[in-house]
């Protein structure tokens, strides 16, 4: 009995104690307690940025060879020495998709922004291959036909998506200490981005899939980034004239200026103009304009217009991020899965934007950081980046939207990824950030 009434008395000691330190409004300051957060709050260390990069650059050195090999011995050929049987050995990815493109500009923008040149040498090697191969496998080209010539996009390019990206990266890397022999494939996609790729009526670039007479938002970053790079390197203002009439045109017909936010396709001849909010076609079009402001000069008679729709665009998505930093696949609905290349797309496009001072930087630098922490935590330890959706065509219906596949081979999600990556670094570098009550903000 007195045993029981020990146990008892010890528990209700222990209870009060309990409640005594139990943290209440009157006696902690419960505003203060830290959140159960799923991805990391707060801005990153720039050396913690650069670890992601690192992972994602040994990643794809490593899986994309810049070597020559006779296809049906395996041997290693030399350039002086291509012949019909000769292609590029197969790695994980290929050298001259549009996905690779953006992955080049990517390494451009990491040595910028960290000085470690390894990361520009990846895409001197790898677009310089292909420049030294050029002349031969056109002429193979030229006397065999098309089949199975590794550079054939190259240099019969198909579609815009044959020709904006790479074209886009190709100059920023000759402007970067390329090789010379880079101009004859920049100037190769540049004519058929200018003269030779369908348009409507007004001028607008378009394809005639999956119906005749379509826009696909797409198309804004397969083509507006070449045609101002184009700009840039020649100082012939017809390639800022083109670029920004078909961010104007696209936008007019493609905008919902009420949601902020663009519809996938347009269809000429659609009395109602179906809108799927797709967050990676968004993400081409922030990316295509954001790579206009950055060398349309200011005197340019559209440039107050392009800056304008850049502003309205960066206003509109931000309403849509998620708790967890991420965008969905459809920007607008939230039962759609979160996906990462859209998400690292805006994270550049954010942070550049602050970085040029074309966004308030206290009133977007959380957004940025927020969605870089997210897109951090999809980098295996291995270097491969997880959530991407797979190539995308266009369609009606929501389910074709919400259903798209996800793949770590997925090639679209490894340029955003270093792209953001470099940008926040120089958002960190330009920028001072701390904790005030518990909110990530701008330190004045």
């Amino acid at each position: 009995m007195k045993k029981s009434i020990a146990l008892l008395a010890a528990y209700c000691l222990l209870s009060q104690l309990h409640v005594a330190a139990q943290a209440t409004d009157a006696n902690a300051p419960l505003h203060a307690s830290k959140p159960d957060y799923v991805v990391p709050y707060g801005a990153p260390k720039t050396s913690d940025v650069k670890k992601v990069l690192d992972k994602v650059y040994t990643y794809l050195d490593n899986v994309t060879p810049a070597v020559l090999i006779n296809k049906n011995t395996e041997q290693i050929i030399a350039a002086n020495a291509i012949d019909s049987n000769t292609i590029f050995k197969q790695g994980d990815y290929r050298l001259t998709s549009y996905e690779w493109g953006v992955t080049y500009a990517g390494m451009l923008a990491v040595t910028a922004a960290t000085n470690d040149e390894k990361f520009a040498n990846y895409t001197k090697a790898r677009l310089g291959l292909i420049a030294d191969t050029y002349p031969a496998f056109k002429y193979l080209l030229e006397k065999y036909g098309t089949q199975k010539n590794p550079l054939r996009t190259v240099i019969q390019p198909h579609a815009l998506d044959d020709a904006g990206a790479i074209c886009a990266a190709t100059i920023k890397t000759l402007q970067n200490g390329g090789q010379a022999n880079l101009r004859p494939i920049i100037d190769n996609f540049i004519n058929y981005i200018s003269t030779k790729e369908f348009r409507l009526a007004d001028g607008t670039l378009a394809r005639n899939r999956p119906l005749k007479n379509t826009l696909w938002l797409d198309d804004l970053f397969m083509s507006v980034p070449a045609l101002a790079q184009m700009g840039k390197l020649t100082g012939d203002v017809k390639y800022f004239n083109d670029a920004t009439k078909q961010v104007l045109q696209f936008s007019a017909r493609m905008f919902n200026k009420e949601k902020g936010i663009y519809m996938h396709g347009w269809v000429s001849d659609m009395d109602v103009h179906p809108q799927f909010h797709w967050g990676r076609a968004n993400g081409w079009a922030f990316l295509a304009i954001t790579e206009l402001l950055d060398v349309l000069p200011a005197t340019h008679p559209k440039y107050k217009a392009i800056l304008a729709q850049y502003q309205a665009q960066a206003k509109g998505l931000m309403q849509y991020q998620s708790g967890l930093g991420f965008w969905h696949q459809l920007l607008n609905k939230q039962d759609s899965y979160l996906e990462t290349s859209a998400t690292a797309i805006y994270a550049y496009c954010y942070a550049r934007g602050i970085n040029k001072r074309w966004l308030n930087a206290k009133a977007f630098a959380p957004t940025a950081i927020l969605a870089w922490n997210a897109v951090s935590t999809k980098v295996t330890a291995k270097g491969q980046v997880e959530g991407t959706c797979v190539g995308t065509g266009m369609a009606f219906d929501p389910a074709f939207y919400y259903y798209r596949p996800v793949n770590v081979y997925a090639a679209h999600s490894y340029g955003p990824v270093l792209l953001a990556g470099a940008e926040i670094i120089a958002l960190l570098n330009n920028y001072s950030f701390h904790i005030n009550d518990s909110a990530l903000q701008l330190l004045k």
